[in-house]
């Protein structure tokens, strides 16, 4: 068993922002093309505790780098207040030659590359042609921090970053770390300051209820929707909406999920992000209504990255090996 910590991790990750862009670009291609198998994630919940949440999030990608496994990360929006991370969480890599595990990742860092990975190919997909000088970012947490280092990545022209937060002392926090990435980065006074200074805006709340209609937003804005759950019914009806996965993202009281049971279809979704990518469905022409990317979060982008990770690791020795981590011996029925 291979034991890639923290630090390990961190290591595979770090300056390679370009390239994990494009594994998520051909894992979303292979979704697509039906060359991944994603089960729904299961949501293990706490009766008297509504907002926190561990998830298991299993996959398989096929492809030139097969990889299964299971992602299992909890959310505890509490531990903001003390100082600690929202997010916690572990992968299993499995053998597809005879099911074994064998390797186990640490996976706040990876989970966060993946999405902020994600989100940064759907501006880039989105953006159609047009440049963008500026990104609003609502929430100041570890995603939108790394939602801003991918999309200065993909998107060399951005040049200014406008944060708000409902805690204005880690909005200035924030916007000290994140000075680091290259945009200059302001503080906004309020919601509608931010939706309104940019035509590109990232979401990225601990928010379990939808709270803005986002008619703040210039005409034509993209919006990458990460936290699923900040957006009234009435603008995702309004909105050209693209998704990772239509089945996934209508689930667990996500805005587009609330949106589908007052409609009772999914005519609003227009297009999943992998269709647009295979050119399947085209990218839409800019126009004066929002257009909304919902991500729910794909298994199949975390195995695909985790691959990456191990073999990123493997190549420079790093990790811990176990080989006595599973047994040696088949175990008989009679020791269960």
């Amino acid at each position: 068993m291979l034991i890639l910590r923290s630090g390990d991790v961190a290591a595979a990750l770090a300056g390679r922002e370009l390239e994990i862009v494009e594994v998520v670009d051909r894992t979303y291609r292979a979704h697509a093309a039906g060359r991944t198998a994603v089960p729904h994630s299961v949501f293990l919940r706490f009766p008297d505790r509504p907002r926190e949440r561990i998830i298991a999030l299993p996959a398989f990608v096929g492809g030139s780098r097969p990889g299964a496994g299971v992602k299992w990360i909890s959310s505890f929006p509490g531990n903001v207040a003390a100082g600690a991370a929202r997010a916690s969480a572990v992968l299993v890599l499995n053998s597809l030659v005879d099911g074994r595990p064998e390797a186990l990742l640490e996976a706040s860092l990876l989970s966060a590359a993946r999405t902020a990975a994600g989100a940064a190919l759907a501006a880039r997909t989105l953006a159609a042609g047009r440049s963008y000088r500026g990104i609003g970012l609502i929430g100041t947490g570890v995603i939108n921090f790394e939602v801003l280092r991918y999309v200065t990545a993909v998107l060399p022209d951005l040049a200014t970053a406008t944060v708000f937060d409902t805690d204005p002392r880690r909005a200035a926090d924030f916007a000290d770390r994140a000075g680091r990435l290259g945009p200059r980065v302001e503080v906004a006074a309020d919601l509608d300051d931010v939706l309104a200074r940019h035509p590109l805006v990232s979401l990225a709340t601990t928010a379990a209820e939808p709270h803005t209609d986002l008619r703040a937003c210039r005409p034509g804005t993209v919006v990458l929707h990460v936290s699923l759950r900040d957006i009234e019914v009435p603008t995702i009806l309004r909105a050209r909406n693209v998704v990772d996965d239509a089945d996934h993202v209508c689930r667990e009281r996500t805005s587009l999920h609330l949106a589908e049971l007052a409609t009772g279809d999914r005519s609003f979704i227009a297009a999943g992000l992998g269709d647009l990518l295979t050119g399947a469905v085209p990218v839409p022409e800019p126009d004066d209504r929002l257009v909304i990317f919902s991500p729910f979060g794909l298994g199949a982008l975390d195995i695909a990255l985790a691959e990456f990770v191990r073999a990123t690791a493997q190549a420079t020795g790093a990790g811990v090996d176990i080989p006595d981590f599973l047994p040696s011996q088949p175990v008989s029925a009679a020791t269960h």
